[in-house]
């Protein structure tokens, strides 16, 4: 039990930290969140920073993902706490505690948790987003897509139980998150992967 809430207290606090708005500060002295579409994540560090710092806010959110999960484990809680403190992970990253209770939408931080949990879902699920978005050039709608698909692989799959209904809410929390991002693909104002954000 005391395995389980430490790594579920752990997930929260690692997840919480805003490595997108820490990074946008210290490399280009820019708040991510006044800038672009106003997220803390990957994509809008793209448009706003470049590749460089994109990829190292991707990597560190899926870091935050991962880390819980893997904690839980070595220290001997069950799968169950391990589940839960990657979900808590990604809360973290969308209601952080050092940030008012706000941040991101949580496709990078979910995909190192379930990277963890469920690799191979992952490896399909990323393929149908790079499909997605070079099909279409939007990453929000690759990232829905990628979301919404772990569920049905894992359920094909023939999983079951905890981790298939934790993910099933993961996803449905990302395409809530993603709200404003559907109201743009359906007025066809969303941009497109690629497009640059003027810093001014």
């Amino acid at each position: 039990m005391t395995q389980a809430v430490i790594s579920i207290l752990f997930g929260y606090v690692l997840g919480s930290i805003p490595f997108a708005l820490i990074v946008g500060l210290y490399l280009g002295g820019i708040d991510l969140r006044k800038i672009g579409s106003g997220n803390l994540g990957a994509t809008n560090m793209f448009r706003v920073l470049g590749t460089a710092p994109a990829l190292l806010v991707l990597t560190l959110d899926a870091a935050k993902g991962a880390a819980p999960v893997l904690l839980a484990r070595s220290l001997g809680a069950t799968e169950a706490a391990a589940i839960f403190a990657g979900m808590a992970a990604i809360i973290g990253h969308s209601a952080s505690l050092f940030i008012g209770f706000r941040g991101g939408k949580g496709v990078a931080t979910g995909a190192g948790v379930m990277l963890t949990l469920a690799p191979s879902a992952v490896f399909v699920a990323v393929g149908i987003w790079v499909m997605t978005v070079a099909i279409t050039r939007y990453v929000s709608l690759g990232s829905i897509l990628a979301a919404l698909s772990v569920p049905f692989i894992l359920l094909l799959q023939g999983t079951r139980g905890l981790l298939l209904v934790v993910t099933s809410l993961a996803a449905a929390f990302v395409v809530y998150k993603h709200r404003p991002n559907i109201q743009r693909l359906l007025r066809g104002t969303e941009s497109k992967f690629g497009q640059k954000v003027n810093r001014q």
